[in-house]
């Protein structure tokens, strides 16, 4: 008996506790919704859009504030260096100063960060509408990815979609969504012109990303209550400065002669695809430098600019012909593709898709979209070809075909190739080989 009344009051103790600390979770619950309830409705009073509490935003909030703080203390990190960017030019034209979160949810404020379908930098501008804002696309240069001019671009782009829809929500699913596409919405919505009204008609994916923008900057906005701060950084963008280019210039030249870090000039100037800065008459391209090197540099341009003569003289890599962005074409990766095939389907160099394409490695995905320049064959190289009877050694690289090589040297025909070295089938071509170049 005693026994059997003993393990009951375990069983009554067990439940109580277990009640007790169930009781605790939900009272802790109920006040972080009521807490977040209260500074969502001062976000929405304070700024100029339509913020209101729901269990989704909640949820999100929740994810980033459990397992995932240390994404927002990198992307606060990296918001010490680029938001006073950002905030000046919002404040240039008068937008609202949130929309720098909309920079975060794009791109995670990363400068080279490439959709699958080929949107770019910062604000993730597709080619054609970085063309409708003067944005540079060519062989050496993706404006898309410049800080400071995709960030006046996608200033216009707001200001543009804010006189057409009047509604800084409605603006945010446009940029997301495309401004043909909303108009259809508010028309399906019977042409209400709010947020509220037409969020039923729009898609997940565009819900989903105002979702996120809401809770970012509820991050942000709320990191010191949430005790998240960004790692210590003593730099931003603005603590550097720019030079007018009069020459070409490798980043890694300029590098080597100021003993300066590499990676600091790369993040510094994220627009040129090669890290090569290209000389072009009538063009005006800029280096942009921390500003404490911007004297080092002036003192020591004769210096930089010989030895980069120098070192572009002896260069024994092709370099890509400088080509506007007309001579590349959109590629959608298909199943079975990879870079080599890719590279010979349109006679090109993997290397050279790799650069065009920001591709850290050989990885490609089905619907993927890839910049393929056409005349990447030309080069800017100042090598003389050998007259005929002298050897000028060609080796072939992974993805080379005849067709491709031929195409690199405007004085050498397939046929030509072909009997130089002897060649009946192409197919025979393997990396490694060498073959014989001659001038016509």
């Amino acid at each position: 008996m005693k026994r059997k009344l003993f393990f009951i009051l375990i069983a009554i103790h067990t439940l109580t506790f277990s009640q007790v600390k169930n009781q605790k979770i939900a009272i802790k619950e109920a006040s972080f919704t009521t807490q977040l309830k209260s500074r969502l409705e001062i976000l929405n009073q304070n700024t100029p859009f339509y913020i209101t509490y729901n269990p989704v935003l909640e949820q999100l909030i929740k994810t980033y504030l459990g397992g995932r703080q240390k994404t927002i203390t990198e992307l606060m990190t990296k918001a010490d260096y680029y938001f006073p960017l950002i905030e000046n030019q919002l404040l240039k034209y008068n937008l609202p100063p949130q929309m720098k979160y909309l920079a975060v949810i794009e791109s995670a404020l990363q400068p080279l960060a490439k959709s699958k379908v080929g949107a770019t930098g910062l604000w993730q501008f597709t080619s054609s509408t970085g063309k409708i804002f003067d944005l540079k696309m060519n062989s050496y240069i993706d404006e898309r990815s410049d800080p400071l001019k995709s960030t006046e671009a996608a200033c216009l782009y707001l200001l543009k979609l804010y006189n057409i829809f009047n509604d800084w929500d409605l603006v945010l699913a446009a940029y997301n969504f495309g401004p043909g596409n909303l108009t259809k919405a508010i028309k399906r919505s019977g042409g209400f012109n709010s947020y509220k009204k037409v969020k039923p008609y729009l898609p997940l994916e565009t819900r989903n990303t105002i979702t996120t923008f809401y809770a970012m900057m509820y991050l942000f906005e709320y990191s010191k209550e949430h005790e998240i701060y960004p790692n210590v950084t003593t730099s931003n963008f603005y603590g550097s400065d720019t030079i007018n280019v009069k020459n070409e210039l490798n980043l890694k030249q300029i590098s080597a002669v100021l003993n300066t870090d590499i990676t600091t000039l790369k993040q510094l100037n994220p627009q040129y695809r090669l890290g090569i800065i290209p000389f072009v008459e009538g063009a005006n391209y800029t280096l942009r430098l921390p500003s404490n090197l911007k004297s080092d540099f002036i003192a020591n341009a004769d210096s930089i600019y010989s030895f980069a003569k120098r070192d572009n003289d002896s260069r024994k890599t092709l370099l890509p012909k400088y080509f506007e962005s007309e001579n590349l074409i959109k590629y959608t990766v298909k199943k079975g593709d990879n870079l080599g095939s890719i590279a010979k389907k349109f006679g090109v160099n993997i290397t050279n898709i790799k650069h065009f394409n920001h591709l850290k490695d050989s990885k490609l995905s089905i619907g993927q979209h890839l910049n393929i320049a056409l005349k990447n064959f030309e080069t800017t190289s100042k090598t003389e070809f050998a007259t005929k009877g002298e050897n000028n050694i060609y080796k072939v690289k992974n993805g080379d075909t005849l067709w491709g090589i031929a195409k690199k040297y405007p004085n050498i025909s397939l046929k030509q190739l072909k009997e130089w070295n002897h060649i009946t089938d192409g197919k025979q071509l393997k990396p490694g080989t060498k073959l014989k170049l001659y001038k016509s």
